[in-house]
């Protein structure tokens, strides 16, 4: 019998951990360099936590019954959980609060997947109890320290803002307006031409489907629209963010027709692609969420909030050929070999003196009886720089490995 992991899932080998690591450890530095702190949620949440957004199909939810807590499931995405976490277990704290994340998410495969991933890692950040440009322009540009401590430099950030999509769907007959959010989304124009629409309203929608390039170019198109107030004032919201970028040279696309997946985003929405790829490789996502904590808030208070999360699998793709990711696991600096069974005891206690060294040593302990050529050699394979033969005295003979 061949074991094997279940499907959807896969073993994280040693060198796949380094890689992983060496990934987060970058992130994990800018996110302290602004201020954020980790925060490490439940993987199993009640199923009505995940669906108190509305935002998360059940189907995609992995499920588990338990006796006594009903229906279970494995998180899908963070946002939810630190949500819950955030206005439950840390009322009273003052806000803004400024939370990072390393962590695995589970979405079920539908259809005909089989074997399709099922089992992802995340690394993401959200500023809770803060509204305004400011904020966005923070998360934003802490997002670009993301990108330039990886050493990418072929990535762009699209923007859009589901409030003003909304809003400028809502002419949109209601049995209709789900058609046309999905044709844009999915720039399915020859469906937006097919859809039983008034001459007026299939204008309106061809203009929402091309509301996307330079980010001037964009605004100026939408601004010749005769925009409500609030339209209007999201409108201005966005130049002056853009405005924040642009002196930053951020690498922006504003497309008024991004829908992010998850229906929680009230404010601006973003997708970070790679333009290295063909079609490009969205590597991570994220928006402003103002009304989610107040679903979890025991008295229905909420707080305006934003976050984004990247997703490690593919910057891990992006990043393979890159200089810096490790190609091998790190090598261990010091083999300790007794020389005789009496030599046990001083060559333990000479390998801990070794890893009690101010700085990070690797040793370990030979634990056969190989001959003196077999241990050399078994130390050439695994890259260790040197040998220490240890006597039963306590002396050690040091030896290079060549």
């Amino acid at each position: 019998m061949v074991y094997q992991p279940p499907s959807g899932a896969r073993d994280l080998l040693p060198l796949d951990v380094a890689q992983k690591r060496w990934i987060e450890h970058r992130l994990q530095q800018v996110y302290h360099r602004w201020g954020y702190h980790r925060i490490i949620t439940s993987t199993l949440e009640r199923l009505d936590t995940l669906m108190a957004g509305g935002a998360i199909q059940r189907s995609t939810v992995i499920q588990i019954q338990d006796a006594e807590e009903g229906t279970l499931g494995l998180r899908p995405e963070l946002t939810a959980s630190i949500a819950r976490a955030s206005v439950t277990r840390m009322a009273g704290v003052a806000y803004p609060q400024r939370l990072y994340y390393n962590a695995n998410v589970f979405r079920r495969s539908l259809g005909g997947n089989y074997g399709r991933r099922e089992e992802f890692y995340q690394a993401g950040v959200e500023l809770l109890g803060s509204g305004g440009v400011l904020a966005d322009a923070e998360v934003l540009l802490l997002l670009r320290d993301c990108m330039n401590c990886l050493g990418l430099s072929q990535w762009r950030v699209v923007l859009g803002e589901a409030g003003l999509t909304r809003s400028l769907l809502s002419p949109f007959p209601a049995e209709l307006q789900d058609k046309v959010r999905r044709a844009i989304a999915h720039l399915d124009r020859i469906t937006l031409e097919t859809l039983p629409l008034s001459p007026e309203l299939r204008q309106r929608a061809l203009f929402l489907f091309e509301l996307r390039g330079h980010p001037a170019e964009v605004l100026q198109r939408v601004s010749t629209l005769d925009l409500a107030a609030s339209e209007r004032n999201i409108v201005n919201n966005l130049k002056s963010l853009v405005e924040l970028l642009a002196d930053s040279n951020f690498p922006l696309t504003l497309d008024l027709s991004l829908i992010q997946t998850f229906d929680y985003y009230t404010g601006i929405v973003f997708e970070i692609t790679s333009d290295t790829d063909a079609p490009a490789r969205i590597l991570g996502q994220g928006g402003r969420y103002d009304e989610l904590l107040g679903l979890y808030h025991p008295q229905g208070k909420t707080f305006p909030s934003i976050g984004f999360a990247l997703n490690i699998e593919d910057l891990y793709q992006v990043l393979l050929s890159r200089p810096g990711m490790p190609r091998q696991t790190p090598a261990n600096n010091w083999l300790v070999v007794p020389e005789t069974p009496k030599a046990y005891m001083a060559a333990f206690a000479y390998a801990q003196t070794l890893r009690d060294s101010t700085h990070l040593v690797r040793v370990e302990m030979e634990l056969g009886e190989r001959t003196k050529e077999d241990v050399r050699e078994y130390a050439r394979s695994r890259r260790i720089s040197h040998i220490a033969w240890v006597k039963a005295q306590g002396a050690a003979e040091i030896e290079a490995v060549k």
